[in-house]
């Protein structure tokens, strides 16, 4: 009876883990593909974001949706997305809260401040630099993408779960083997044993 109990306990736990598997590979499948195609979850664009000048609301590490939205609807309090050209003279998107709405020629302007900067961004952002008003932002997903992205991100999501498929299906093919090998055994001995007086 104990072998019984040890053997269900055996798969049960071969099958739990199984499960777990499965379940983590949809969940970070589904993470990557919600943040390749925003539009699965009714945003435009979604972003990773690189640092803390968000925090507490919105944290390095994190996929912000962003949808767009007509400059004029833009208001104070709004999360937006914008383009930026950095130290380097190189775009970036920056996502940061609008504390101020001016107009100029006729067109809106945003005073812009990270929740955790001190001071307001320099300048003011333009209605064609703007990107989009933030929907919802995931927390820590960017850092999973990031590594996604990586070559060994790539090696964990691709060849490790090929190799593990490639042994469990070797393990099976050769407990039939096994299988298959005893059951001659068990016929050959009952031959010995019929033909015995």
């Amino acid at each position: 009876m104990t072998g019984i109990a040890e053997r269900f306990s055996a798969i049960d736990w071969r099958r739990a883990a199984t499960l777990a598997a499965i379940v983590a590979f949809v969940f970070v499948l589904g993470v990557f593909v919600v943040a390749a195609v925003p539009q699965l979850v009714g945003a435009d664009h979604s972003f990773v974001v690189q640092s803390d000048s968000m925090s507490p609301a919105i944290d390095a590490g994190a996929v912000v949706f962003v949808s767009d939205v007509p400059a004029d609807e833009i208001s104070d309090g709004d999360v937006i997305t914008y383009r930026d050209s950095g130290p380097d003279g190189e775009t970036r998107r920056v996502t940061h809260r609008v504390i101020a709405v001016e107009r100029a020629d006729g067109q809106p302007q945003f005073q812009t401040k990270g929740d955790a900067n001190e001071d307001p961004d320099p300048g003011r952002v333009s209605a064609s630099q703007v990107v989009g008003v933030v929907n919802f932002d995931l927390p820590l997903v960017g850092y999973v993408l990031s590594i996604l992205r990586s070559p060994m991100g790539i090696v964990a999501l691709v060849v490790i779960p090929a190799i593990a498929l490639g042994l469990s299906e070797l393990r099976a093919l050769l407990g039939a083997v096994r299988a298959d090998g005893d059951d001659e055994l068990e016929e050959t001995d009952s031959e010995h044993t019929e033909g015995e007086p």
